[in-house]
């Protein structure tokens, strides 16, 4: 798959336990996947991005624009 050009927003919840990750481009659930580390977090993100792609590409739907991230 090419290079996955959109943005996650990966965040610790306490009540959780884990960090819970965000897809803000793809509409519906905010929350996506979440990860009990960063870095699982980080690959659970990825998956969960190239499985909607997929789906928007077997829907023949058109994928969403990526967004810029905030900068400070």
């Amino acid at each position: 798959m090419e290079k996955i050009k959109y943005p996650m927003v990966i965040q610790w919840f306490d009540e959780d336990d884990c960090f819970l990750v965000a897809l803000p481009d793809f509409p519906g659930q905010y929350w996506r996947t979440h990860g009990e580390t960063y870095e699982e977090a980080v690959a659970n993100g990825q998956e969960a991005i190239e499985s909607l792609i997929i789906s928007y590409e077997a829907d023949d739907e058109p994928l969403p624009s990526p967004s810029l991230a905030n900068t400070v």
